[in-house]
């Protein structure tokens, strides 16, 4: 896939967003690299979690970046495709499980029988 609809993340780009915000960029970076340390789940698995939500959000920057974390973090790719799959039902699942507002929307709008 060479034609891309966002602009490529560079070097240039960080560094500019960087200088635009410094304390912001710096407490964001502090913060995903604490995010993403070994703690109760193992950062492999924090980098499952977040293929899958980055799939969610429909992040493409997030789901590249995420996609080779969990790469390097020994995930397979059989692991990654799996957790796009579990993104893809819980997204599915929530126009289903939200179906219940329209069809209560349809039950008090329904002609009295």
């Amino acid at each position: 896939m060479t034609d891309h609809i966002h602009s490529k993340a560079t070097p240039q780009l960080a560094m500019r967003r960087a200088a635009l915000a410094p304390e912001a960029d710096a407490a964001f970076r502090r913060f995903s690299q604490v995010v993403f340390q070994e703690g109760a789940l193992s950062s492999k698995s924090k980098q499952l979690i977040a293929v899958a939500v980055a799939h969610v959000t429909q992040c493409p920057y997030c789901i590249r970046g995420h996609t080779e974390g969990a790469l390097r973090e020994g995930a397979t790719e059989q692991e990654v495709m799996e957790a796009i799959w579990v993104a893809a039902e819980m997204r599915a699942g929530g126009a289903f499980a939200h179906s219940a507002i329209a069809l209560e929307t349809m039950t008090q709008h329904s002609p009295k029988k």
